[in-house]
C-alpha cells in the first residue's frame, strides 16, 4: 500500500482545510497564532509536506469555528466518492 499523503483523497483532505481556514477568514499566521504553532507548520500541512494527525485535525478545525466531525464526514465523503467504481458498459 502507498502513502496516503500521495492520493487523490489525502489531496481532498488538504484542499478541505485550505477551504475551512479560508471561509474563516484566517491567514496561515492567524490560524497559527491561534494555534501556538509556526506559522510554517500550517503552511506546511496545507502544501502535504507535513501530516496531520487526528488530534491535530481536530484543534485545526475547531481554531476555524467548524465542527471535526462534520469536516471529516465531508471529506470521507468526497474520498469515498472519488474512489467509487465508475459503471462499466455502455451509456444510460
Amino acid at each position: 500500500m502507498r502513502k496516503s499523503t500521495h492520493t487523490a483523497e489525502y489531496r481532498l483532505l488538504r484542499q478541505s482545510l485550505t477551504a475551512m481556514r479560508d471561509a474563516a477568514g484566517l491567514s496561515q499566521r492567524e490560524l497559527a497564532r491561534r494555534l501556538d504553532v509556526p506559522h510554517t507548520w500550517v503552511a506546511k500541512i496545507e502544501s502535504g509536506e507535513r501530516r496531520i494527525d487526528l488530534i491535530e485535525y481536530a484543534w485545526f478545525c475547531d481554531r476555524c469555528g467548524a465542527d471535526p466531525a462534520t469536516a471529516a464526514e465531508e471529506v470521507l465523503a468526497a474520498a469515498t466518492a472519488k474512489r467509487s467504481p465508475k459503471p462499466k458498459g455502455g451509456r444510460r
